[in-house]
């Protein structure tokens, strides 16, 4: 399969996600799940915060929800210890609870749930649901969340080389890299939308 890889300034990069979602077919009543993934260093959250505006602009309202906030409790997600890459990769993300509670809920019920743990205290956010307007368009942001069976309709990778992903990674957090190296193929793979930033001033759009 060939590729061609397309660089983008980060005004087009928006500019290319938000058309990306509201070309997804079902008309403009029906929801739409967008997933921005990436390593922490490549600030996934910037990208998903800069799509709010011209999404609403288009006339969709935007749910802004972060995966941070749907992580497993700290009692299972640390069940083998603070740094086992297995489980960062396969078991720190409550995955039930963020279809059952945002991603299915907002189109089979018409509302979600913003929050559900607080990562830093490990406690129960207690949030009340908020009304999903027809299509609403949620925009999550995490790392190591394609593939990982997620209900979204649009998924977004942030990929770095995996030089870089080491040069970004600091020591003291060097026993997740064996958990993003395995992740790395199979994200992008998966994504629907590729974009390669190990210069983040310069991002750079892969068409496959």
């Amino acid at each position: 399969m060939s590729t061609r890889v397309e660089p983008v300034s980060a005004e087009l990069l928006v500019e290319r996600v938000a058309d990306a979602v509201l070309a997804r077919t079902g008309g403009a009543d029906t929801p739409v799940r967008l997933l921005v993934d990436g390593h922490p260093s490549t600030h996934p959250e910037l990208l998903a915060d800069a799509l709010v505006a011209p999404l609403e602009t288009a006339g969709r309202r935007v749910a802004r929800v972060r995966v941070a906030d749907f992580l497993r409790s700290r009692s299972l997600r640390l069940e083998h210890g603070r740094d086992d890459p297995d489980s960062l990769l396969d078991g720190w993300i409550d995955v039930e609870a963020l279809n059952r509670e945002v991603l299915r809920r907002v189109v089979e019920r018409g509302e979600y749930l913003p929050s559900l743990r607080d990562p830093d205290t490990d406690r129960a956010t207690r949030a009340a649901y908020v009304a999903a307007d027809p299509g609403t368009v949620v925009v999550l942001d995490g790392a190591l969340t394609i593939a990982r069976g997620l209900d979204v309709d649009v998924a977004v990778h942030l990929a770095l080389k995996p030089g870089t992903l080491r040069r970004r990674t600091p020591d003291e957090e060097a026993w997740v890299l064996p958990a993003y190296e395995r992740y790395a193929a199979q994200a992008e793979r998966a994504a629907d939308l590729l974009v390669r930033v190990d210069h983040p001033d310069h991002p750079a759009l892969v068409h496959r």
